[in-house]
């Protein structure tokens, strides 16, 4: 099941703060952006502004060492 998943911002909210409050890591933001590009010209949110937090695609394992798998 697909659930969406929708933040509110609150004031003072940027897209590395968002990444990094759902995925623990701000090098998210390229995936976040992505979801939601009706906001790509906001670079401090206001409070309200519902953001799309899509789930992290699942790591491709394909090409680890066979001693990782």
């Amino acid at each position: 099941m697909d659930e969406k998943r929708i933040y509110t911002t609150v004031q003072g909210d940027m897209w590395d703060s968002i990444a990094y409050r759902f995925y623990g890591d701000d090098k998210q933001i390229g995936l976040l952006m992505r979801a939601n590009p009706d906001l790509l010209d906001i670079y401090v949110f206001s409070a309200g502004v519902p953001v799309y937090i899509p789930e992290l695609p699942e790591e491709d394992d394909s090409d680890l060492p066979e001693w990782r798998d």
